[in-house]
């Protein structure tokens, strides 16, 4: 599991003080970057070598509890499951042990075009898929 903390800023919340919905998605969009940057994956030469990015294909996400001002977060990453070209994450929030918000992200390996592309065998090892 890969933990990533942050503080909520002002620019975060909405005219009611809580975490404006769409910033859960750059909290775990964050996250996602420092999970495959913790794992030795250098997405820049990824691209620039082999001509391979990532991209999500799909987000389900829930809205649990609100987060405000100043709370101090952190975002928890679970590779649930990794195939050829696909990955699929588990990420929650959390304000403590409390679980603000849920998401359950799925993404691809594209080429530079947008093209689907196989996960290169060394890329897939060093994320832990099999």
């Amino acid at each position: 599991m890969h933990r990533f903390d942050l503080r909520v800023y002002y620019e975060d919340t909405d005219l009611a003080g809580i975490v404006y919905y769409a910033n859960y998605l750059k909290f775990i969009e964050r996250a996602r970057s420092e999970w495959v940057r913790g794992l030795g994956v250098d997405q820049a030469a990824l691209r620039a070598e082999q001509g391979l990015v990532f991209a999500v294909r799909r987000v389900v996400a829930d809205y649990l509890r609100p987060a405000v001002y100043d709370d101090i977060l952190q975002v928890r990453t679970i590779l649930e499951t990794a195939s050829g070209a696909r990955l699929t994450l588990a990420q929650c929030v959390l304000r403590g042990e409390e679980v603000l918000f849920t998401a359950q992200v799925t993404l691809v390996c594209l080429t530079s075009e947008g093209r689907p592309a196989r996960l290169p065998e060394a890329l897939r090892h060093q994320i832990g898929a099999s």
